[in-house]
């Protein structure tokens, strides 16, 4: 499966934010979107999940021959501020997606199954999400995107503000769950995303660029994704 992306472009006033994009991301890998503060990349974000129309340009899957428009199931995102709906508890929260996507949700378990993975201790399942620590919210907003299993998850900086226990098993089981579906990790961290990611891609100067990291050692690459960051600071001056 691919997740092709033809032209896309998008701009407020004057300034052209995304600049005619082509770029086809691959399933069974997780990308790791690297750019500088407001390059972009939330908007990016908002235009594939059709939460902001573009101005222009296309995506779709393929698959093998074919190819297909992208529905609202193909896409799950999870938000860098998880929002949740603080009035329900967890366990209610899980038993209500649960409810209303039934339909689709392939081999289902049962909620407590669903919070063992996320390591939601049981003296916390029956507590309201607005008493959830922020990185416990979190969890519930990436768990309720394990259950739909979309064949793209964008994810806006999930990780920044968890502490180093919760970020670890975010990073164990976003690897664990990588096959058979596209994931692109959009961060400013550099270290965090060498270390989650199979491939970097900068949004730079308006476009998607893969880095290309053979022949470089991390020393290496790390000073190639720094040089083109730097150059696209000095272009805007």
């Amino acid at each position: 499966m691919k997740f092709i992306i033809e032209h896309l472009a998008k701009h407020f006033d004057k300034k052209q934010v995304l600049k005619d994009i082509d770029f086809t991301f691959e399933s069974g890998k997780i990308y790791g979107l690297l750019g500088r503060n407001g390059a972009g990349k939330t908007t990016l974000f908002n235009c594939l999940n059709r939460d902001m129309k573009a101005d222009g340009g296309a995506f779709y899957l393929t698959e093998g021959d074919q190819r297909r428009e992208i529905v609202a199931a193909d896409i799950g995102y999870v938000l860098s501020t998880p929002t949740v709906p603080e009035f329900l508890t967890g366990r209610e929260f899980i038993k209500f997606f649960l409810d209303i996507n039934r339909d689709s949700v392939r081999e289902p378990k049962s909620i407590d199954e669903y919070l063992d993975l996320m390591g939601i201790a049981p003296e916390d399942r029956d507590k309201l999400l607005r008493d959830y620590s922020h990185g416990m919210k979190n969890k519930m907003q990436m768990l309720i995107n394990i259950i739909a299993q979309p064949n793209i998850l964008l994810l806006d900086e999930p990780l920044t503000s968890l502490d180093v226990v919760v970020a670890e098993e975010m990073k164990q089981l976003l690897r664990s769950l990588k096959e058979g579906r596209i994931t692109i990790f959009s961060t400013h961290i550099m270290d965090l995303a060498l270390d989650l990611c199979d491939e970097i891609v900068l949004l730079n100067r308006g476009v998607l660029e893969l880095v290309d990291k053979s022949n470089l050692d991390e020393h290496g690459f790390k000073d190639k994704i720094i040089a083109a960051l730097k150059e696209e600071a000095h272009e805007q001056e």
